[in-house]
Parts: structure tokens; sequence; C-alpha cells
């Protein structure tokens, strides 16, 4: 590192460039093969006009992540900035020699050629990234700033292991579970609010009814009622073969159904893996990972009402023992627009192995859209293979998902994982499969469609420091990463992001923080605040809760143009209105008096 002082004279403009990040990777395709970090430095404090120039050389990395990096530190006054550096540090440069007083002693002469060694150098290497800092005026320009915070650290008694996103209540707060930690060490219940300060709403204990952890995937889900809802893993009864709980925003919580309390083959199903999803008509669905009438115990998909009704709807691997339906039901399940629901399983299909995508009706018709695992290569399922991050709807109607394994098996030897697009008749694509782990992570988790229309996500392994990754991905299947996890703010992210009504992504990760009990954390992308609608499908005529900040004193709310007939702000973060006669499916629009017009994330579903 070179580093130029300089004193006793005015400070060259350099735009206020203290502030936001700007990577940008470069395949080891590229023709650029030099790497460099430019960072400046204000100092304060009996040194008003000091300015500190750092500019680093650094060599290709090769093999090990296949890019090369640029790392712009920027202010938010000119989307020209990058090269605006370049020619003040152009400009330190040429001033540097004269800074400092001439001498003709044998050690001033040694310092002006120590200099001179350094000018040059400092010459060569901006030379170098000059290419790259244009590139980088471009990527500002199309690009908001990214800005990645740790909420919470998890330290034992507050939790530990969040392994699924956390969900935003009616209230604004984020709800979650652990998996470990608190009291009797088998996990928590956990609210969050805006500014950072964590509750332990319940502990879950090992014999107790309730059951406990070893929740992965969807984790809570917010019912209309306004309570949150979800699974556990394991207790419930001696069997210990989990529950389905539901739980108040206070800490009142209720177990609504233990299963196998029989005992023996499980019929009713074993061991809940992935949360639940509220239907259309008010029920619950999920799936059990165990269990069913099959003798080949590979898991059920089942219905549950608010009162603790429990009914399997289908049996999973029912006909042969190779499960050409699937097998091990892994992963959220999710409501399409045509009212039938839509998951993974993690085994199982007509290839013997690899998983499948699966249609099943409300009333426990299913159908395999897809089986993985069609072609191999070099042990590697080129299509995919594992997928337990389940399935979500995007705006155009098709399902994007992703697979642990499978694709390309170079640097993974059972793949590193992909992205896929699966139409409703079950035509499926690669969007994207990684190939450099450390630039493009490996073993994706679940994904989500955000209000710019891309998808994001997270990866358990891969990126720098081989501890995880967060990811945006285009309809098309552009790939970016947007952050790669360290130690100190958690690593090893087990479930998906969530978007909450302030625009920003949140997320928890498994490991890392402070004693390695794992966190939660935002990433900010820029993104403008928008309102939830609960239920997001209802007919003409119910009356439904909006969600977001700043609601108080709203005005009108409209159904994709169509004003409601009846709206009252209830809170500054909750409002009810009625569907009105005439509303078609579309985005909602709430008028708020301090944030303008809200619109929903999602289109609101106008049911017949």
């Amino acid at each position: 590192t070179i580093a130029a002082n300089l004193r006793k004279r005015p400070r060259p403009q350099l735009h206020g460039f203290k502030g936001s990040e700007r990577r940008l990777h470069f395949s080891d395709r590229s023709p650029f093969l030099v790497a460099g970090f430019i960072r400046i430095e204000e100092v304060q404090g009996g040194h008003p006009h000091r300015v500190h120039v750092v500019l680093d050389c650094v060599s290709p990395r090769g093999a090990r992540s296949g890019s090369e990096d640029v790392l712009f530190q920027r202010g938010a006054k000119k989307s020209s900035e990058p090269l605006a550096v370049l020619a003040s540090l152009r400009s330190v440069i040429d001033e540097r020699e004269n800074i400092l007083p001439k001498s003709k002693s044998t050690k001033e002469e040694k310092m002006n050629n120590r200099l001179k060694q350094q000018r040059t150098s400092l010459q060569n290497c901006a030379k170098s990234i000059s290419i790259l800092a244009a590139l980088a005026v471009a990527m500002a320009i199309a690009s908001p700033a990214q800005v990645f915070t740790v909420m919470k650290h998890f330290s034992g008694p507050n939790g530990g292991g969040p392994a699924a996103p956390p969900v935003e209540g009616l209230d604004l707060n984020l709800y979650g579970i652990t998996n470990y930690g608190s009291g009797y060490n088998f996990g928590t219940v956990f609210q969050l609010t805006p500014g950072g300060y964590l509750s332990v709403l319940y502990s879950f204990c090992d014999l107790c009814p309730t059951g406990y952890g070893f929740v992965t995937g969807q984790g809570l889900v917010l019912g209309t009622d306004g309570k949150l809802h979800g699974t556990t893993f394991a207790g419930g009864n001696t069997w210990q073969t989990g529950t389905v709980f539901t739980i108040t925003t206070k800490g009142y919580l209720t177990t609504l159904y233990s299963f196998c309390p029989g005992g023996g083959s499980c019929p009713d199903g074993a061991n809940p893996e992935a949360g639940l999803v509220q239907g259309n008509d008010g029920n619950y669905y999920g799936t059990t990972l165990f269990g069913g009438s099959a003798a080949n115990n590979e898991g059920t998909f089942f219905r549950v009402t608010p009162k603790g009704t429990l009914t399997t709807l289908y049996n999973f691997c029912a006909g042969s023992s190779s499960c050409p339906d699937g097998g091990n039901p892994y992963g959220p399940i999710v409501q399409g627009t045509d009212g039938n629901f839509y998951g993974t399983t993690q085994s199982g299909g007509v290839h013997g192995k690899g998983g499948t995508v699966f249609r099943i009706s409300p009333t426990g018709t299913l159908t395999t859209l897809y089986s993985f695992c069609a072609s191999t290569f070099s042990g590697s399922c080129l299509d995919g293979d594992t997928p337990q991050g389940g399935v979500v709807e995007g705006a155009d109607g098709n399902f994007y998902g992703t697979t642990t394994l499978g694709g390309s098996p170079t640097n993974c030897t059972s793949g590193c994982g992909t992205v896929f697009k699966l139409t409703p008749q079950g035509t499926l694509t690669t969007l994207f499969s990684p190939t450099f782990p450390s630039d493009q992570g490996q073993l994706p988790n679940g994904l989500i469609q955000a209000t710019d229309g891309n998808f994001y996500g997270t990866t358990v392994l891969g990126g720098y420091d081989n501890q995880g990754i967060i990811f945006q991905i285009t309809p098309a299947g552009t790939f970016t990463m947007l952050h790669s996890f360290a130690a100190g703010e958690g690593t090893q992210p087990q479930g998906g992001l969530m978007q909450k009504t302030d625009g920003n992504f949140y997320g928890t990760a498994y490991f890392g923080g402070n004693g390695n009990y794992g966190t939660v954390f935002r990433l900010s992308m820029g993104f403008g605040p928008f309102v939830k609608i609960l239920p997001g499908a209802a007919k003409v005529g119910t009356l439904v809760k909006i969600y977001g900040k700043n609601l108080k004193g709203s005005t009108a709310v409209t159904f994709n143009g169509i004003p409601s007939t009846f709206v009252e702000a209830y809170a500054p973060t909750l409002v009810y209105a009625t569907v009105p006669p005439g509303a078609t499916t579309g985005p909602v629009q709430v008028t708020t008096l301090s944030s303008g017009i809200l619109t929903s994330n999602v289109a609101f579903q106008v049911l017949p």
C-alpha cells in the first residue's frame, strides 16, 4: 500500500467519496487482469486540510475466485465520482514531490528516489483500473446503494440458530423462531422491533406438549386473525413427532395438533419441516417429512383448521418403493392464483432420485409437474437435484425455485445447485447454476420476488469466506452477488429472505455473530415502502386488513383502480377496507397523509 499525505495545501475536490460501497465483479474470462482498491479518508481534528489517499494494486486471485473486484466508496452527489477520484488521485501523485521541502542531503535524495518509485507504482496501478472505474460509473447509475446491517446478535439466553426468515406482524415488528437457546435450550419464538430490540416471547422445551425446534424453510406465517402460526419438528408427545401451534404477538402459545398420538407408523404424518400456509378457505396447509399410511414413511400433505382438526390429504410414495410421485416433502408450500398448492420433495421422482415439484388441489389430488435428475454428468444431475426451498409464483404466472445440489459439476462434486423457472404445464428452464462458489454461492435456499420484479435469495455456502451470500437474479437469469457473509455478521443462512413493508430485505444467519449463535440481518437496496394485504385473496364484500408504515389518517383505498366503499384507519400501521363491487385482480393502493400513495407488493386476487 502506497499512501500520499497532503499537508499545507488546499484539499483537492474529492466530491465526498466517503459513504456507501460499490463492488464490481469480473469473470475469469475478463481481459482486466488487475484489481484495485481506492480509499479516501478525510482526517479531522488538527488537520483540516489533510486528505489520505490509499491505492492498492493486487494480482489476480485466479482459480480461488474466478473474478476480480474493484471497491469504490462513494458519496451521493455525482454518478461520475469514480473518475473524479482518479483525476484527483493523479493530481495527488503529480503534486506529491512538491509537498515535501527539497534537500540536497543523502537522506533526502533517498527519500525522493523512494517517492519516485511510489509515484511510478501509483501511476501504473491507476492506469490499470481506469477502465474499471468507467464501468463503475455505469453501474452506479443503474443500481441503488446496498447497505448491509446486522439487526441483532443472538447470544444463547435470547436464542440461537435461527433457520428461517422472520415474518412481519400487523404491528410491523418481526417475529421468528430459533432452534436452540433460552431457558430450556430447545428454541424460542422471538419479537424484534424496527429499532433492534429483541424479546423472547416463548421458550420451547424437550418433553413439553408444545414441541420444539429444528425449524427450517418458512418458519412462522401471519394468519388473518393477526396471530402467528407454525410447526415444530419434534416434541409434542412421547414419540417426539412434532406439532402445529399458534401464538399471539404477546407470547400466548396454543398447541393445535400433535402428530402421531398413537405412535407406530404415524399414519397422520410425523416431523413437519417447512411451516404452514393459510389457504383461501382460512385453513392451514403443510407437509410432514415422514410418516403417512404408506409403508415407505415418505411424508404427507395435510390440512388443519384454526381449531386444530387435522386431515391427511395425501401420502407420498404410496404407489411404488421408487416413489415416482416424490418423497420427503421439504420446503414451504405456496398457494397459486389457480387455487392449488405447489411444493417440492427432496427425494423420489420418476428417475428414482433428485426430487420433484408438485401441484396438489385443496382436496388432495396430486400432479407431479417435474422430476429432477433427468440427465447426469460427472456425478451431478444437470437439471438440479434435491429441491429444499419450495417454489414461489412469479408475477408472470410461472414458478421459480432452487435446488440445493445439481447443475454444473464445475468446482462442486455434486453440483453447486441451480435456480430454475417452471411453467404451470411443467416445462423447466435452468436459469443459473453456479460454477465459481466464491462469487456465486453454493447450496441456494428459497427465493422471493421483490417489488422491483427480480428474485432474491441466499446460499448456505460460497462467497469470499465460504459462509454464504445474498444474491439477486432476474426472471431472465442474470445473476448478481449482493453480499458475502463474514463471521462477525452471521454465517451460513439456512433460509431465504423476506421483504418488509419498509422496502428492505430481512433474513437470519444460523451461525456466526457473537458466540456463533447467529444473527438477524437487513439488506437495504433503496426500494421504497409498500403495503401488504391480509388475506391476499378474497371475494367482493370481504373486509381485509392493509398494513404498512405511516397509514394513520389514510383517506382512500382502491382495488385495481376501484375505490373501496368502506375505509377505516384503525392504527398507524393498519387500515381496514372492504373489497368493492366491480373490483378485479390487481394492485391495492392506499392514499396516506404523510407517505403519498402506497401500493401493494403483489396483486390482490378477487375470488369469484
